[in-house]
């Protein structure tokens, strides 16, 4: 299967208005304005478009020529993409893909043999302490203190990136009421379900308010509820300018929630883009099997309705 172009996704900026300019040495003058042939109405209505089109959205993560090897093993093979501020961007792929590298190698937790991955103009191999203060991450399977309880939990995280006492407490109160944790802080966190896991372990990864959200696999074993609510916190997240990459098996929620997405497949991002340019006019989750291999027809099963007693 060959690769799709990478293509840079770029979420709508607001559109600006402006009065047009008048401006002529003439006008300057004080003489008449001589008349000029009036342009056709689709040339005007084009060089309309055209400057009403918004600026696309700085690109804030790029993501180059990333390598990354396990023994003989490739893990991630030449994977390039950018994400631009403001978007919700998904990283899909099968098991063993190399989504988990690919986003611990952007977060600064896995060093790649080769490429290279600037967090909003800052290198993360270069510049490790600047570029984290940039990036909220959730890992996949993250071990928490599980003998603190929730609020000391996300406590203990804020105070690691600087937050005094008083706007500790403020962003705990706030994040507990938008992710639905408010009656839970109290409870030792080795009480938690892995829903409740995944809730706490986003708000610490919110709490310092990031520019860019690393999520990895953020709603595997969380209840339609819990995800409503941190899909709706994610949204306002994106809206106000922070930026969310993360990945998923849900094709359904990545449709509906991502305005961008990335495939991989062992190793390689075979395509990336815009959810249209990706989708290429089919669902999600076809263009996806058809990328990583396609259906297979399966023989020699006539046992299966054979139906024991």
């Amino acid at each position: 299967m060959g690769s799709v172009g990478v293509v840079e996704s770029s979420p709508a900026s607001p559109q600006r208005s402006g009065k047009p300019a008048r401006s002529t040495a003439a006008s300057r003058a004080g003489k008449p304005l001589a008349k000029t042939p009036r342009a056709s109405s689709r040339s005007t209505t084009a060089r309309a478009g055209a400057s009403a089109r918004p600026a696309p959205a700085p690109v804030v993560l790029e993501v180059r020529g990333l390598r990354k090897s396990f023994g003989g093993t490739v893990a991630v093979d030449d994977a390039s993409f950018t994400v631009r501020r403001g978007s919700i961007f998904g990283f899909v792929g099968p098991n063993g893909a190399g989504k988990t590298t690919t986003l611990s190698i952007i977060t600064g937790l896995l060093r790649p043999d080769a490429g290279q991955v600037v967090v909003g103009g800052t290198d993360v191999w270069r510049e490790p302490t600047t570029a984290k203060r940039k990036l909220g991450v959730l890992p996949d399977r993250m071990r928490l203190f599980d003998r603190l309880t929730g609020a000391q939990m996300l406590y203990y995280a804020a105070v690691l990136h600087g937050l005094d006492r008083s706007a500790a407490r403020s962003r705990i109160d706030d994040l507990a009421v938008a992710l639905g944790l408010d009656g839970s802080l109290d409870r030792p966190v080795r009480d938690y379900s892995v829903g409740m896991v995944k809730k706490i372990s986003l708000a610490a990864a919110l709490i310092h308010s990031p520019s860019v959200l690393v999520l990895d696999e953020p709603f595997e074993s969380v209840d339609p509820v819990s995800t409503a609510q941190a899909v709706d916190l994610l949204t306002r997240f994106a809206a106000a300018g922070g930026t969310v990459v993360l990945s998923s098996h849900n094709m359904d929620l990545v449709e509906r929630v991502c305005d961008s997405v990335a495939v991989i497949v062992a190793g390689r991002v075979l395509a990336a883009g815009t959810l249209d340019e990706v989708r290429a006019g089919s669902s999600l989750e076809d263009r996806f099997v058809e990328l990583a291999g396609g259906r297979v027809a399966v023989e020699g099963l006539e046992w299966l309705t054979t139906f024991s007693d």
